[in-house]
């Protein structure tokens, strides 16, 4: 019994996966979102700590509190913009591991081709 597919055109069904290369950019993206999201966790924690500094009487400790909030501000600014092209960037990264394109999952003709001409 022979393979079906084992004619002089025939090709295999799925290219070789090509193993996928750690890319710069995509670890630099990481990181910087990560830093972002750690710098903004402790500024949030540090102005906690100065709101409480504050209101015990310490009149320097308003400054610093605004210092640490717009400061906190700014990282997860930088952490949400930054999100979107880490996602954009891994997405392109998948498919362009996957060489061949997947048939869109449309619905069969009853009876075959022949039947629907």
């Amino acid at each position: 019994m022979s393979h079906v597919g084992s004619g002089k055109r025939a090709a295999p069904r799925r290219a070789a996966k090509r193993p996928s290369r750690l890319q710069p950019s995509l670890l630099a993206l990481a990181a910087g979102v990560t830093l972002a999201v750690v710098a903004w966790g402790y500024l949030v924690y540090a102005a906690i700590d100065f709101g409480s500094s504050a209101r015990g009487g310490e009149s320097a400790a308003w400054g610093f509190l605004a210092l640490a909030s717009v400061g906190a501000v700014a990282c997860l600014f930088v952490a949400l913009m930054l999100i979107p092209r880490l996602v954009h960037r891994l997405r392109e990264h998948g498919a362009s591991a996957s060489s061949t394109p997947t048939p869109p999952d449309l619905p069969r003709p009853v009876g075959g081709r022949r039947a629907s001409r």
